[in-house]
């Protein structure tokens, strides 16, 4: 069985580039896997570039597959589950605020 590693590089967003676009290639990874990860609806791909937000996202998808040992899909719930939680507490936080 032949063993593929896989390495992304993290971009780190300056404030105002949310909305940037970065070239695939440059995260390291197989086109092929970008392909699934864009059918998955992990990724947005547009003539080979990825939304620079999303290149943040999956570190940690990658990061979550490293070190739990799931699959791509499996991966992206536990991510998604992970950015709704974020996204509560952030709430709660501003009620608390108030």
């Amino acid at each position: 069985m032949e063993k593929f590693y896989i390495q992304v590089y993290r971009h780190t967003l300056l404030p105002g580039e949310e909305e940037a676009w970065v070239e695939a290639g440059s995260l390291g990874l197989h086109p092929d896997l970008l392909q699934q990860l864009a059918e998955l609806g992990i990724v947005e791909v547009r003539r080979g570039h990825i939304p620079a937000r999303q290149a943040a996202r999956l570190h940690k998808l990658f990061r979550l597959r490293r070190n739990l040992g799931v699959n791509l899909a499996g991966a992206a719930i536990i991510l998604d589950l992970l950015e709704r939680v974020e996204k509560l507490q952030d709430e709660i936080e501003r009620l608390q605020r108030r």
